[in-house]
Parts: C-alpha cells; structure tokens; sequence
C-alpha cells in the first residue's frame, strides 16, 4: 500500500507522491467502477486503481460524486477514465471538448493519473489533441488506453504516443486478450525501453496474469476481472478473493 503523505492544515492525510513509487516486484492495476469494489482491491493488495463507470462498455468517465466517495475511502494512487461516450475513439469538437472539461474535473480530486485516447478517422494516434490533453492533465500521469489496440499499425502508434507524453499504454497487443497478444506485448515492451510504460491488459485472471507477466517482462499489469466475477455482480467477496488471487500469482 502507498503511504499518505501528512499534509498542513489538512485533517486527512493525501495520496503519496503523484509520481507513485514503483512497489516491489511487479504492480498490479485493477480497474473498478464502484466503492464497494475499489475498497475490496485495496484490501487485497492492488497497487493502484483505475477508477471508471459502465465497465461493460470498456469504462467511461465516472461521476465527480463517485471519484469523492472512492478517493476519500483508500489510500491508493487512482487513475480516472476520461472517455466521454462507448464506441470508437474519433471524437467531434464537441465530445472533445467534453473531455477536456471532465479532465479539468477531474484534476482537483487529488487523484494521480487519468485514462483516455484519441483517434484519427485513419485509425492512426491523434497527436495533436493528446498532447492537449497531457498538458491539461499536468502534473497528473496519462495512460493511453486500449484505443491503442485499434490502430492500424502498433509499433508506429507506440511512437506517436511517446512524442505525446504520456506516461504508460494499456493494451492487448492488438489481440482479443492480452494472453493471445503476449509476444506483441514483449516486442512493444523492448520497443518502449525506458520511454514508455507498457500495461498489459485484457482478460487477465489468477490463472494467466503471472505467465502473461513473466512471458512479456511488463512490470505492471491490468486487470478488471470481468471474466471472473461479471462487473454488474454485488459479489465484492469473490471479487476482492480473485485480486487477491492475482497478486499470489505475481508473486510466484
């Protein structure tokens, strides 16, 4: 878990360093789109969460009321979702625009990061616009999300979204899962270097997220385990039970 920082004047303490301190070994990302399942991960031991709603459609942004109630219930860095409707990832100046104002939101919720992506109608990165959106998140970190695995040539995307400034890509590989993508994750991961943080992520489970991790050599990895327990499920026991799970895993 990271440790709270003590702030003046503050009664609580905040979310440590927005640069979050890598945790020893590997760190695990789990997206939630509730309270009750942002609590139970924590308890489990995830590292970090990514914070969303309408997980079913792969996370949309969530409402200001649930960032407050998540963030003053853990301790853990949170990244939120800034994605303004399902479907693809080309946006009009007015969905655009819609971003831009849930990311400015978002920045004073003492939260660490958020998760967005942008696209060209050519199926290339949109870089001009996520540089936008990088420097309106500043000094929050940025991931690219799987809009990612939709562009026509990956390798090449990695490279867009370096000269973005982002901070880390979450992606399958441009596979279904990101188990089928795990040697394209491996060649984006030597392809990043020290540039960019590589985040697999995709149907990952206790049964196949240590060997996905080992096989690809990511050091962080994401999981929302819809496979395991369905998002629209109240079971938080069995859910914080397959975090738990998944972080034995790592650990072997």
């Amino acid at each position: 878990m990271v440790p709270c920082v003590p702030v003046e004047s503050v009664s609580s303490c905040l979310v440590a360093s927005i640069f979050e301190p890598m945790p020893p070994g590997l760190l695990l990302e789990v997206a939630v789109d509730s309270l009750a399942r942002a609590e139970a991960a924590e308890r489990a031991g995830a590292h970090r969460l990514e914070l969303c709603t309408n997980l079913e459609a792969g996370g949309l942004t969530p409402s200001l009321e649930l960032i407050r109630q998540v963030r003053s219930a853990v301790r853990l860095p949170i990244h939120v979702m800034a994605r303004p409707r399902p479907g693809d990832f080309v946006y009009s100046a007015e969905e655009f625009a819609e971003m831009k104002e849930s990311i400015k939101a978002i920045s004073g919720q003492n939260v660490q990061g958020i998760v967005t992506g942008v696209l060209l109608s050519n199926g290339s990165v949109d870089v001009q616009r996520t540089r936008e959106l990088v420097a309106l998140a500043r000094p929050m970190q940025v991931t690219f999300h799987r809009a990612f695995d939709e562009t026509k040539n990956i390798a090449a995307a990695l490279e867009d979204i370096v000269l973005t400034g982002v901070h880390r890509i979450l992606t399958s590989g441009g596979a279904a899962n990101a188990q089928s993508g795990a040697s394209v994750l491996r060649s984006l991961i030597q392809q990043a270097r020290n540039r960019i943080t590589t985040l697999p992520g995709g149907g990952l489970h206790p049964g196949n997220i240590g060997e996905v991790a080992r096989e690809t050599g990511a050091r962080e990895v994401h999981t929302g385990l819809g496979g395991v327990v369905a998002y629209a499920s109240e079971n938080t026991a069995a859910f914080e039970s397959a975090v738990r799970d998944c972080i034995t895993s790592l650990l072997r």
